[in-house]
Formats: C-alpha cells, structure tokens, sequence
C-alpha cells in the first residue's frame, strides 16, 4: 500500500488525498442534485462546511471510544491523521447540515435528501484513502484469492485479509445509485420530503452493519461493534421516517423548493 506520496520535500499522506477527492466529487453530485430540485445554493460551500464538521466529528467519535486512553494522553490522539469514526462523521456532517439549511432557507428533509447521494459517493471514495494508507480498516483474514495483505501499511499485516474499503466503496457507490434514482421518482410523482434520506440511513446502515462482521473491531454492545450498534440506530431511525413519510403522503414539505 501506499501511506504517503512524496513531492521532494513534501509529503502528502493518501487518506488526506482521497478524503479531499471525495469532498470535490460530492460537491458535483450535489451540485446537480441542486438543479434538479431548482435550489440556488452553493454545493461546494456546503459541502466543504459539512465535510469539515464531519471529519471533526468523526474524529471526536473515534477517540471517545476508549476514554481512558484519550483522557491519558489527548493531544496526540486529536491530531493524527488516522482513525475516524464513521457514526461521528455522519453526526458532524448532519449537525451542520441542520444549521446550512436554516441559513439558506431549505426545508431540512429537502437539504438532507439532496445530499445523501452525494454523502454516500464522498464516504466511498474516501475508503480507498483507508486501503491506500492500509490504517487498519481492513477485515479478518481469509482464503478468498482477493484477499490482501498490507505489509507497509500505518498499521501494517501480513495476513491476507479481506479489504473491507474495497467491499464498502463498491457498496456505497451502488447505494449512492439507488439514492439517485430514488429521488427521481420522488421528485417526478412529488413524494414526501425525506424518503431518500431515510433510505440512506436504512441502507447504509445495513451495510456497515454486515461489513463489520468480518471487521477487526472490538465488541461491546450486545457481541456487537460501536459501529454496528451505530447501523442498528441507523436503521431502526430510517425505518420509522420511512413509515411517517409514507404515511404524510403529499401533505409533507414540497420537494422543488427555492431559496
């Protein structure tokens, strides 16, 4: 793998790399998810707002995760460059979606159902960052001929393991599909505001829940992972939006609303 690409004396750590990749492309996809809704609103200052509150987020999450060690020693843990939490992203970038659809004058469930194409684009591209830097990401060991090993990695194996950023790029990127194609259809026959956004949280939420099987992560709650007990909030949520939304009909918020 691949931590860091050398310019001369400038060192650019690849996770850093993708995850700005990812922030560039979602700020496209959501541009043009602006357009198809008629909103007149900055996609790239959104985005480069939300993606900044998610990384700190997620940050703040995965250091929490063990406080003792956090509490012992913060500073080093608060500025590396690895270790990111995907629940606390997904806080930090919804906190501050919530406060840019105030500023802009988009109704919430409008705002969250324009970017959820674009988040799951952003999260799947900034995966590969995690298998480039080989930072630990990575699933159990396996048999299967497209295991990996990740000998230079930040946190380095030599087992061939499965390449988990792998599996969760190609998901993500199929779910950020379906994300789209569903907001045509709510767009065309004028469904309620939030649909797409809760099947965001559903289908996302199914994902890392069963990628996180064959991951390394420690179990807490329930034999499950923090990350999968995240999933399991995050579908249960989605599930029941999914069931007020459908239940709303066409007296919910419009979907082509303007600034």
């Amino acid at each position: 793998m691949i931590p860091y690409l050398h310019f001369g004396p400038i060192t650019v750590p690849t996770f850093g790399l993708m995850v700005a990749t990812g922030l560039l492309v979602a700020s496209y996809i959501l541009q043009a998810d602006f357009l198809r809704r008629a909103i007149n609103s900055d996609a790239f200052l959104i985005i480069g707002i939300a993606g900044l509150a998610g990384i700190v987020g997620a940050r703040l999450y995965h250091v929490l995760e063990s406080p003792a060690d956090f509490f012992a020693d913060p500073w080093p843990l608060l500025i590396s460059r690895f270790g990111f939490a995907w629940f606390g992203g997904f806080l930090g970038g919804f906190a501050a979606l919530l406060i840019l659809a105030r500023y802009e004058g988009i109704p919430a469930l409008v705002m969250f159902d324009a970017c959820s194409p674009a988040a799951a684009v952003g999260y799947a591209i900034g995966r590969i960052g995690c298998l480039l830097s080989g930072d630990g990401d990575y699933g159990i060991p396996t048999t299967l001929p497209w295991g990996m090993s990740f000998p230079n990695g930040v946190v380095p194996t030599n087992d061939r393991v499965h390449p988990t950023p792998l599996y969760e790029f190609v998901i993500w990127m199929l779910i950020a599909y379906v994300l789209w194609v569903l907001g045509n259809r709510v767009l065309r026959q004028n469904r309620s505001a939030g649909l797409v956004f809760s099947a965001y949280l559903v289908l996302t939420g199914i994902a890392r829940f069963l990628v996180e099987t064959i991951r390394l992560n420690p179990r807490s709650f329930f034999g499950m992972s923090n990350a999968q007990a995240a999933s399991v909030a995050s579908i249960l949520f989605g599930v029941v939006l999914v069931l007020i939304f459908i239940r709303r009909g066409d007296a919910a918020e419009p979907q082509r609303a303007r600034k």
